[in-house]
């Protein structure tokens, strides 16, 4: 019943956690500032957390609610991104909380346990490890502290480790690929999430071997991006999963900003092409109804 709930809220725009997320407002390619997507109304439609010390929860099973990693350092990152906006300290007094949060619940390999609520048995993912990373990454850069950079760094090391070790990341030959579900299809949002950090981590570092996985993993992104393609629409995983239209607009944001990082004319062809179906009705219909189907009968 929560899913369902979920799902309804989320196609009719009504949901805190699919919020508007076009590209970011204050990235710079080569420093480390704001980040890539814009997840402020992360924060301005949650307006009652910024009154106390309380961070996101998300609503589970029988009415639980849980402190989920992925909503945190969304939170966190959209706070620094509002601060970067406005100057206003409480912002960055939300950021500086969600980075705390970060180092207390990060394991000593570096892991947050992200899914223990839906998939105990496979609890990691590198979309929470990229993001969980970039919020460290900024939070070194704006103080400075030792200890952002290491908690970061061992947030990366697991999130690059094999699968079969463990980890989150996939290797064929040449190929590197970022999972978000290391026992489901692979999803484009959070593998590119988890991009991202590693973006981070190599920008912050200048370390030539992350660097070469960085570069790996792009190239095999590239060579993947038609199987999230559909003749009318994106698809979110390689499962054939069609895109809700918060998922579309968001890997049309996703494709803009690996453009602006990486130059590679790929990412701009893939954002002009769903930006083209997103705007049609006839696209947008289709894809809707394959979408509902394809949830009724999971």
């Amino acid at each position: 019943m929560i899913q369902i709930k979920r799902w309804f809220l989320m196609l009719t725009g009504k949901s805190i956690w699919h919020v508007n997320q076009d590209i970011g407002k204050c990235f710079q390619k080569n420093k480390i500032e704001g980040y890539y997507n814009n997840l402020t109304e992360k924060v301005t439609k949650l307006p009652k957390l910024l009154e106390g010390d309380g961070l996101p929860l998300l609503e589970v099973a029988d009415r639980k609610s849980v402190e989920m990693p992925v909503a945190i350092f969304q939170y966190g990152l959209g706070a620094y991104d509002l601060y970067l906006q406005t100057r206003e300290e409480i912002y960055l007094k939300k950021f500086i909380q969600s980075v705390e949060w970060a180092i207390t619940h990060q394991d000593e390999q570096g892991r947050w346990n992200t899914f223990f609520y839906v998939y105990p048995e496979h609890p990691f993912g590198a979309m929470s490890q990229g993001e969980g990373a970039s919020l460290l990454i900024r939070a070194y850069a704006r103080t400075g502290k030792q200890e952002y950079l290491d908690a970061a760094h061992k947030a990366i090391d697991f999130m690059l480790l094999p699968i079969e070790d463990g980890g989150t990341a996939k290797y064929e030959k040449d190929d590197v690929v970022l999972t978000e579900y290391t026992h489901l299809p692979i999803v484009m949002n959070g593998w590119i999430f988890a991009w991202w950090g590693l973006y981070d981590y190599v920008l912050a570092t200048n370390d030539g071997n992350y660097k070469k996985i960085l570069d790996k993993s792009c190239e095999t992104l590239e060579k993947h991006l038609p199987l999230f393609k559909a003749a009318y629409w994106s698809k979110y995983d390689e499962a054939g999963m069609m895109a809700s239209p918060f998922y579309h607009n968001l890997h049309i944001a996703q494709m803009q900003a690996m453009f602006e990082l990486t130059g590679r004319d790929i990412f701009k062809q893939y954002a002009t092409r769903w930006e083209k179906q997103q705007k049609n009705p006839f696209c947008k219909a289709i894809a809707f109804v394959k979408k509902a189907v394809q949830k009724l009968t999971e």
